[in-house]
């Protein structure tokens, strides 16, 4: 029986997430599937120019595994862009560093990043906020499920 497979953390979560060749009519179309870490494999190595130990420890995995996951993505870019295939970027094992905030003051839910964000409300300012994976006030990393 293989091992389960561990969340990869990602920093970067793509705002569009389906490219399509210009011109391949849509009966014709095939895509290919880029997992979430896969674009995040690609963004620390190709534009943040990091060192394969830097990017895996970022994405809390092996070398090796760091070295599979983008030999992965760039294979499947490489085959959407030589074969004339749609890239859809879904899916995968991964985690974000995001948690999901509650304005005890003014009610607006927002999400942060834990590591590097303050746990005040964007609409209103108040310190008074409640996290929404621990369900109780915190300005710390969560972790557990959203409980609100």
């Amino acid at each position: 029986m293989p091992r389960p497979t561990k969340f990869r953390r990602v920093e970067f979560l793509p705002k569009y997430n389906y490219f399509i060749p210009l011109g391949k009519k849509k009966c014709e179309l095939e895509e290919v599937v880029l997992k979430i870490e896969e674009l995040e494999a690609i963004r620390l190595k190709d534009i943040e120019e990091l060192k394969q130990e830097e990017c895996a420890e970022k994405m809390h995995v092996s070398r090796q595994t760091f070295q599979n996951i983008i030999d992965d993505a760039r294979k499947k870019v490489a085959i959407a862009l030589t074969q004339g295939k749609a890239i859809k970027i879904a899916g995968g094992n991964y985690t974000t560093n995001f948690c999901k905030f509650k304005c005890v003051n003014c009610g607006k839910v927002y999400e942060i990043n834990c590591e590097h964000d303050k746990a005040s409300c964007p609409k209103c300012g108040s310190k008074n906020v409640m996290c929404g994976k621990k369900a109780e006030f915190c300005s710390k990393r969560c972790k557990g499920k959203n409980n609100w």
